[in-house]
């Protein structure tokens, strides 16, 4: 079983080709999202998408588990401890685990960061796989990039797809109507980025997250006012629950 940790309900989007070659390869795939939303409504609207867009995947709903953190999107720095309990009892709920995805340790989004240092803090050894969805490295002021694993996370693999799941997944951004604004910003450098290098995954080492992600200021720094700092001092907190750490 492949457990897939991620922070918000559409970061899924990203990972579509791995998880149609892990489907392929006959692996069991679950999914657990850590952030929660403002109300219970969006939870809702937020989690059918998604469990919408993965069934169109061949991912049964049951296999899509909120872990109900009760800590904000955006916020998972502010009460770290919170949401890697929700997230460690979601995911040791579900069994043995063979390895993991998670959000790439990229300075993009501190969740997004958090969710990597969680997953390295679960999978006592077993491999991890880290998607990148967007940062800020070598971009100035609010530009980003999206979809563009950065070096200091080691060798890329890339993951070769046909022509009809490439169209596939871009007509599949509709699934996600609430967040619309969210991916009209995102979505045509992303698709572009994949058009012209491919998508690629890098494993995630877990010395990796005791490093800063990149050289300079990071996207979540410059876009968001988070500083580093408390993504550093948050993820030392969920390292510290490491097995034999503790």
């Amino acid at each position: 079983m492949i457990v897939h940790l991620l922070a918000h309900f559409d970061d899924e989007y990203c990972a579509v080709p791995l998880i149609l070659a892990n489907r392929r390869a006959g692996l069991d795939q679950r999914f657990v999202y850590v952030a929660d939303y403002a109300s219970p409504e969006v939870t809702r609207v937020r989690m059918a998408e998604t469990r919408a867009f993965l069934s169109g995947l061949g991912i049964a709903p049951e296999k899509v588990i909120h872990a109900a953190s009760q800590v904000a999107d955006g916020a998972l720095h502010q009460d770290p401890l919170k949401a890697f309990e929700a997230a460690r009892g979601a995911v040791e709920a579900l069994g043995p685990a063979s390895g993991f995805v998670t959000t790439a340790w990229e300075g993009g989004h501190a969740d997004h960061d958090l969710c990597a240092a969680m997953t390295v803090a679960l999978a006592g050894g077993r491999p991890i796989q880290q998607i990148s969805l967007y940062q800020g490295r070598n971009t100035p002021g609010p530009l980003f990039a999206t979809g563009d694993p950065i070096p200091e996370n080691g060798p890329a693999t890339r993951i070769r797809l046909p022509l009809a799941d490439w169209l596939a997944w871009a007509l599949a951004v509709r699934r996600y109507p609430s967040q619309w604004k969210s991916w009209a910003g995102l979505w045509p450098t992303m698709f572009a980025s994949y058009l012209r290098r491919g998508f690629c995954v890098q494993a995630l080492a877990p010395a990796r997250v005791l490093e800063r992600p990149h050289l300079g200021r990071l996207l979540y720094e410059r876009r968001f006012g988070v500083a580093y700092e408390a993504v550093r001092a948050a993820a030392d907190e969920i390292l510290a629950l490491r097995p034999g750490r503790a």
